[in-house]
C-alpha cells in the first residue's frame, strides 16, 4: 500500500466512524481532506478514493451505499456514499 493510498484510507475509515453507522460520508470528503493536507487538487484522488473504499468493503471493513442500500463494491456504478458497518 502506497503513502497515498494509506492516508485515503484512514481519512475514509476515520471520516466514517466519526459520522457512525448510521450516516454516510461522501467519498469526495476524503479526497478533499487527503489533498488539502498534501497540497493536491482533491479531484485527482476521487479514483484512488474508490478503488480504496471498493478494497476496504471486499474486506469487510466499509459499505459503500448507493441510495442508501449497500451494494456490491465489485460491481456498482454512479454515485455513492462510504458508512462503516454496524458493531451489534
Amino acid at each position: 500500500m502506497s503513502a497515498p493510498d494509506s492516508d485515503l484510507e484512514a481519512a475514509i475509515l476515520t471520516l466514517a466512524a466519526a459520522r457512525g453507522p448510521d450516516k454516510s460520508i461522501c467519498p469526495s470528503e476524503a479526497a478533499k481532506q487527503v489533498g488539502t493536507d498534501r497540497g493536491i487538487d482533491w479531484h485527482s484522488l476521487m479514483q484512488p478514493v474508490r478503488r480504496t473504499a471498493v478494497r476496504l468493503a471486499m474486506e469487510g471493513r466499509l459499505i459503500i451505499l448507493r441510495k442508501g442500500k449497500p451494494v456490491d463494491p465489485a460491481d456498482f456504478r454512479g454515485v455513492y456514499r462510504l458508512t462503516v458497518p454496524r458493531q451489534d
